[in-house]
């Protein structure tokens, strides 16, 4: 809204961010799917550890779908989550590809890096900074108190 509100758009690497967190949240998606399926296949260990990946998984894909629509949305709140995600994306991407899973690792891989830098542009920053704190309140009153 900040970014509409002065008439300017939302940088595209913005744009680009918001769109490679979504798909991050859809991947996680579709391992939950996987989960899910592996657990009612009988595949899981314990069932019980297996309906709980499931769950952790979509609820953890619906937090990352938050933080997408807060970056498509320049809302200052969801620099530091998106920026966190990432660094977990890089982990996991790694692991992936230790584990002799390049089709998931360089994916997860090539999404983070496409959302660091989406986020570290200097548009981008800017767009996601909040107004200083006493900017709005110190307009309003010079505006009432005209002589």
């Amino acid at each position: 809204m900040a970014a509409q509100a002065n008439g300017t758009r939302r940088p595209a690497a913005l744009r680009v961010a918001a769109a490679a967190q979504g798909i991050e949240a859809a991947g996680l998606c579709v391992a939950g799917v996987f989960a899910a399926i592996s657990t009612a296949d009988g595949k899981s260990s314990q069932v019980a550890s297996g309906i709980v990946l499931t769950v952790l998984a979509f609820g953890t894909a619906a937090g990352l779908a938050a933080i997408a629509v807060g970056l498509a949305r320049a809302r200052p709140w969801s620099r530091i989550p998106a920026v966190m995600t990432q660094l977990f994306v890089v982990i996991a991407g790694i692991t992936l590809l230790d584990g002799h899973r390049p089709e998931w690792g360089v994916p997860a891989l090539a999404a983070a890096a496409a959302c660091l830098a989406g986020l570290l542009t200097p548009a981008s920053l800017r767009a996601l900074n909040r107004p200083p704190a006493g900017s709005a309140s110190s307009a309003r009153s010079s505006s009432t108190r005209s002589p």
